[in-house]
């Protein structure tokens, strides 16, 4: 085919796609990712050109392969919306970094990358709902790297439900240093520069695990997935801020070459149930949230009536929630005295048992409702106008999310109704 005289750009490809942004980000910046600026230059180049620019006249059969496959695949990814085959050109982009420098063309520096399997690093330090959605991109992280040794750089409350997952070969320990403790930084400094990471998957995203890609220096830090400065693998997105979690860390993965990414899955590891509930049907409540958000409790009146209606339908209502929302049981068990009060009593690996056996689980926008959804039982999560649920809701293929603001204004109608069409 005659190669288009003209430039390649983010309206080459549909609205709200991987490329799209990655194009337009890149358009809105003096710096421009490498894999932009070859993808540009091989867009309007002859195929035989297009081979000698990306690994040289006199590559060997498989590089001239491997590198006629970077035009071919973007030339099936234009004007599609179809994920795989955006994802499918992030890959070959990568497969092509394997042999030359991409950063140093024309020139045909060889890789830096070392040969052989490589050492990743994931980091995901907190907190609790954002730790359980991001067991979608751990498992896909894992199977991209099957031959790899994996690393998960997290906080010690989920470093036994990330060894439960069997996606990490390796669990370090991140005790979030204060900015005045040298000795802190500097054991996490040698931790990290140890490693001999060859790609940290940063699924944190925030200001300090961006900061630690620092961490290296004066050294050269791995490749590096997510938005820290002049990373090799950035999100490249301009409105990343309002996307769903699961949503942003899909994507931001898909521009590593890594797709697709399951919805979050709970450890299929047997735990223990409560004697109290072995053998029988029974709905997980989540009154609870931060105390910082009161805002987003469904009264606890309410979850009595709740609770009341629950165990006419057959199921035992079981509360969950900290030492601190025990208050809430109480006022629920008032209404309702058959319900079960877990509070305070409950490990994050009893909740991985107890989300697993429900039936269903009602809860308001906190951790536990994201273990639920996970579990793989319906839930119905209860949102104020706090938080939206657009971003931050849980997903699962049975979240059913009702929203009302304020929140006490939610009567018990509605969220029966979503329970029982949840149970058909």
């Amino acid at each position: 085919m005659t190669r288009p005289n003209r430039p390649l750009t983010s309206a080459d490809f549909p609205p709200e796609t991987a490329l799209n942004a990655f194009f337009a980000w890149n358009e809105a910046r003096p710096r421009h990712d490498r894999r932009y600026e070859v993808l540009r230059r091989v867009w309007r180049l002859e195929p035989d050109r297009a081979v000698a620019y990306l690994v040289g006249a006199e590559a060997a059969t498989d590089a001239v392969a491997a590198a006629a496959r970077v035009q071919q695949t973007l030339d099936a990814a234009i004007g599609t919306d179809d994920g795989e085959r955006q994802a499918e050109l992030f890959r070959v982009l990568d497969a092509i970094e394997d042999r030359v420098d991409l950063a140093a063309l024309p020139t045909h520096r060889p890789s830096r990358r070392r040969p052989g399997p490589k050492r990743i690093l994931v980091i995901k330090l907190s907190a609790l709902g954002d730790f359980i959605q991001a067991l979608g991109p751990m498992a896909a992280i894992r199977r991209q790297h099957q031959g790899d040794h994996v690393t998960l750089l997290t906080t010690a409350p989920f470093a036994q439900l990330a060894r439960q997952t069997g996606h990490f070969d390796r669990i370090e320990i991140d005790r979030r240093s204060q900015p005045l403790d040298v000795r802190g930084w500097l054991g996490l400094r040698r931790t990290l520069r140890t490693g001999g990471y060859d790609r940290v998957y940063d699924l944190q995203t925030s200001q300090r695990s961006s900061f630690y890609a620092r961490l290296w220096w004066p050294g050269a830090r791995p490749e590096w997935s997510g938005i820290a400065a002049a990373c090799s693998h950035p999100h490249a997105n301009l409105l990343r801020n309002p996307q769903h979690t699961i949503t942003k860390q899909a994507e931001q993965l898909m521009m590593a070459g890594i797709h697709p990414v399951p919805l979050p899955s709970l450890p299929r590891e047997d735990g223990q149930l409560p004697p109290e509930l072995i053998g029988r049907p029974f709905a997980l409540l989540i009154p609870g949230s931060s105390p910082r958000h009161p805002g987003k409790r469904w009264p606890a009146q309410r979850y009595g009536e709740l609770a009341q209606a629950l165990a006419g339908r057959g199921l035992l209502p079981v509360v969950l929630g900290s030492k601190s929302e025990h208050g809430l049981a109480e006022a629920i068990r008032r209404a309702a005295p058959s319900a079960i009060d877990l509070t305070g009593r409950t490990e994050l690996a009893d909740l991985v048992s107890l989300a697993r056996a429900a039936i269903i689980a009602i809860g308001n926008d906190t951790g536990t409702s994201h273990i639920a959804a996970a579990g793989g039982a319906p839930l119905v999560a209860l949102f104020s106008g706090e938080s939206d649920p657009a971003r931050c809701a849980p997903r699962g293929a049975k979240v059913t999310v009702l929203r009302r603001a304020p929140l006490a204004d939610l009567g018990l109608t509605p969220v029966l109704a979503a329970v029982d069409a949840a149970l058909k």
